[in-house]
């Protein structure tokens, strides 16, 4: 099997073979991030199938193949992040039936925290779904938003801070 570099370069030069298996090695990944932003199976499938052509469209324009997979996980971050907004203009009925069964076999904490986690700012909001839901590392999410170490840690500290302002210490949530 070739190297993630390699399978990126050939890709970048239009070889679908090697952008599916690049994909492919990192679909679970993927899935999880979007998942992360969206809470639902079906949305952040959709998320992942939009994201894989919008990086096929635009995989020869990039620059630098072995940040392949950061660059990808970014127009993840950014497909989710419309979804998101366009949920909020439209709310179908299903979804609030779905939602009200998914709330009865959810924990409240959890549910908290996701709420908590949607009224933050973008920059603490990906900082934290990165770090704490996919477990990665401050230099692997510093390369993947495109900014310096010590900014993620920043925005890490200021996030956790944020959170444990929002949430009250009996787990309910201020309506900020």
């Amino acid at each position: 099997m070739l190297e993630t570099k390699e399978l990126a370069a050939a890709a970048c030069r239009g070889d679908e073979e090697a952008f599916y298996a690049l994909v492919t090695e990192h679909r679970r990944r993927l899935y999880g991030i979007a998942y992360s932003y969206l809470y639902n199976e079906s949305d952040a499938l959709e998320a992942l199938q939009e994201t894989v052509c919008r990086a096929w469209m635009k995989c020869r324009k990039l620059k630098h193949p072995e940040a392949f997979v950061p660059w990808l996980i970014r127009i993840l971050i950014n497909c989710c992040v419309d979804e998101q907004k366009r949920k909020k203009r439209m709310v179908p009925v299903e979804e609030v039936r779905s939602r009200e069964t998914a709330a009865e076999m959810v924990s409240d904490n959890k549910l908290d925290l996701e709420r908590a986690l949607s009224r933050m700012k973008p920059k603490y909001r990906h900082v934290l779904i990165l770090k704490y839901y996919q477990d990665m590392t401050i230099s692997d999410i510093a390369h993947i938003l495109d900014v310096p170490e010590g900014t993620v840690k920043t925005r890490l500290h200021q996030g956790l801070k944020l959170l444990r302002q929002k949430i009250e210490p009996g787990g309910a949530v201020f309506h900020v």
